[in-house]
């Protein structure tokens, strides 16, 4: 296949532009709302997105982190299983183990609050890969206290994560997988929360993922296109009382794609980009609004009318958070009350770059954009990698893109071990 190179490399800085320039308008931007349904001034323009053990979505490891948490279709290693399962069958060795330590909130001076994150994948053989994945994110100590703020019990809340992948070669470039997974989540037990003590939340889940791997030559060089498309937390609601108000699990839908090429014997690049989207319903408001934005009042109690979408039942619980979760999914890409505009502004994207010399040392970075009124994560990383013989090693970095934003990674290194072993089995030949 001949494919020119240089349409490809415009094709790629065109899409690098874009996200950096899309990102940059947003912060810039002032303070009127996009989307139907929120306050002239700008100060009720927030519709984020919320669910419940959000730490299922966050990037566990340092060489994806560097790369603005792209991942999906990039080359495969041991921390796939965070991303696309199916992606470990082109993996390149036979077996391979990470362990990654992410300190968290180090900014505010917390030194117990991390992410630590286990995960490995084995080649049965050619065309079966299993994977394995634990991710334990520990809260700190936190001291309970009443209305009098006289201190009660201490507490230590944490979540974990337990994952068990299965990747199947469906043919010479295609691969498909299915990861399996229990969640835990402890975050207050023995706690009084409207009249209810907490208890711990439990939560079974499963991935659907596919990817596309197509070699080919450019240039007389070897080039590399990748596809990948990621179905993530499928499952169970949950919640911590006993009440049937149940809470959503970060399910999320992802595309990837990559582009790799190698320059010579020493020199290669590959560039990554990831869309992603909560399939998860957007959350209705709770009051109504007139064409001005302004909040419409009651003539005769004086107070905001409620939107009768919100609770229709009356029932205490809003509607959006009582759909089944098959329903939530297929609804939650057309449910949003600012329309087409308001579902576009939750796609997250991310894109990145890594350059390889010689195999041995990595340069890496990258950028993450979510919108300004759906969560306004922005943030540009960057980060290295060491690979000697069976042992990698990378370091990642985060940098807020914007003044004065704060995030739970400002000023952290985080850092991911890798140990590869054999390479991967080879296709049997035909007698």
């Amino acid at each position: 296949m001949k494919i020119s190179f240089s349409r490809i490399f415009s094709i790629l800085s065109f899409v690098l532009f874009a996200t950096f320039n899309t990102s940059f308008a947003q912060s810039a931007g002032t303070v009127d709302c996009p989307f139907s349904g929120a306050s002239a001034d700008g100060s009720d323009c927030n519709n984020t997105i919320i669910t419940a053990v959000p730490f299922l979505r966050i990037v566990p490891d340092a060489r994806f982190g560097a790369m603005g948490d792209v991942g999906i279709a990039m080359p495969s290693d041991a921390n796939s299983m965070h991303f696309n399962a199916s992606n470990l069958s082109f993996a390149p060795k036979d077996f391979s183990a990470s362990a990654t330590f992410t300190p968290w909130l180090r900014a505010l001076g917390l030194n117990d609050v991390f992410l630590a994150y286990l995960s490995g994948y084995k080649h049965i053989d050619y065309t079966q890969t299993i994977g394995v994945g634990l991710r334990f994110f520990s809260l700190g100590q936190i001291q309970y206290t009443d209305d009098q703020g006289n201190p009660l019990q201490t507490v230590r809340p944490n979540e974990f994560e337990l994952a068990f992948a299965y990747s199947r070669k469906l043919g010479k470039f295609f691969s498909a997988g299915l990861t399996a997974k229990y969640i835990f989540s402890n975050l207050g037990t023995g706690a009084v929360s409207g009249g209810q003590t907490m208890m711990p939340a439990h939560g079974f889940a499963a991935d659907l993922s596919f990817s596309l791997r197509k070699p080919l030559k450019i240039a007389e060089k070897d080039a590399i296109i990748s596809a990948g498309l990621v179905f993530s937390n499928l499952g169970t609601k949950i919640s911590y009382t006993q009440s049937a108000n149940r809470d959503y699990i970060p399910a999320n839908m992802g595309i990837g794609l990559s582009f790799e090429y190698n320059f010579d014997k020493h020199n290669s690049i590959v560039v990554g980009l990831d869309i992603n989207k909560l399939l998860v319903p957007t959350p209705i408001r709770r009051n109504l609004y007139d064409d001005n934005g302004d909040l419409v009042i009651d003539p005769i109690t004086g107070l905001p009318q409620e939107n009768p979408d919100y609770d229709a039942d009356a029932n205490g619980v809003a509607d959006y958070k009582e759909q089944s979760v098959p329903a939530s999914i297929f609804t939650s890409f057309g449910d949003a009350p600012g329309g087409a505009g308001e579902e576009f502004s939750e796609l997250m994207w991310s894109v990145g770059l890594e350059y390889w010399y010689n195999k041995q040392f990595a340069v890496r970075f990258g950028h993450y954009n979510e919108h300004k009124f759906k969560g306004n994560r922005k943030f540009f990383t960057v980060g290295l990698g060491i690979r000697y013989k069976i042992f990698n090693i990378n370091f990642s970095y985060l940098i807020p893109s914007q003044a004065g934003q704060r995030n739970p990674l400002d000023n952290t290194l985080r850092f991911s071990l890798i140990f590869d072993f054999g390479k991967a089995p080879d296709k049997k030949k035909k007698k």
